[in-house]
């Protein structure tokens, strides 16, 4: 943390008065764009989640092929840990939040219906290979 603030008030210091100015408006719209950007996809998120909540439980009791009901709300849900994690990756910039976007993205195509023994096996040594990656290379502990 320390030596980000300090590369940013480095950054502050360097270039001439227009480019200091420009530098500072161009990121705090950058900022906000972002900001909007996270809002959008959670309010998507809590519409879908809504949706899954009232029309996706009902029909596990339902429909005649409560597998594939399992499976579609598996993967909406999936889909909605996925929002989640890429709003917090576009508000904050953490590398953990872009490493567990990934091992959503990598489950929810392992839940898929058309995968091969191949795709299982190749997603199963990716995920492995993401949480080497966040419990031994990423700083702090993981929550």
């Amino acid at each position: 943390m320390a030596v980000e603030s300090q590369t940013m008030e480095n950054a502050t210091k360097e270039g001439t008065p227009l480019e200091r100015y420009v530098n500072s408006h161009v990121g705090n719209f950058i900022h906000m764009f972002l900001s909007v950007l996270a809002v959008l996809v959670m309010v998507a998120a809590c519409i879908a989640l809504f949706q899954i909540v009232h029309y996706g439980f009902p029909q596990l009791w339902h429909a005649p092929n409560e597998y594939q009901t399992l499976h579609q709300l598996l993967q909406s849900i999936l889909l909605l840990a996925i929002a989640g994690e890429l709003a917090l990756l576009l508000l904050f910039h953490r590398a953990s939040a872009a490493v567990e976007v990934v091992m959503f993205v990598i489950a929810r195509r392992m839940v898929a219906t058309d995968v091969t023994a191949f795709d299982l096996l190749m997603g199963s040594i990716a995920l492995a290979a993401m949480l080497a990656v966040r419990f031994y290379f990423l700083p702090g502990k993981p929550k």
